[in-house]
């Protein structure tokens, strides 16, 4: 993924959660390129939903992603939840 484009972030967070959900889109980014870990991406989702409990808010964030980089989020971590492989690669 270029490092020119914005992730969806609130001001609201704190640095700490700032980087962890920068972490989950580049793991999402991982899912489409290269493949990622299985169990690393749903650690990182689930630390994404610890910062981002609210579900609409959660839809918001990944819609904005999804427009600026073209990777759908909600299908990383459906297909995630949905394997049994080590590694998911969409």
């Amino acid at each position: 993924m270029a490092k020119d484009i914005p992730f969806p972030l609130s001001m609201d967070w704190s640095t700490e959660e700032i980087v962890d959900v920068i972490h989950f889109y580049e793991a999402v980014d991982a899912v489409y390129t290269k493949g990622y870990d299985r169990e690393k991406f749903l650690e990182a989702y689930r630390r994404f939903k610890q910062i981002v409990p609210s579900k609409s808010e959660e839809k918001q964030l990944f819609n904005e992603y999804e427009e600026t980089t073209g990777q759908s989020s909600y299908h990383a971590v459906q297909a995630a939840r949905k394997s049994d492989d080590k590694v998911i690669k969409l």
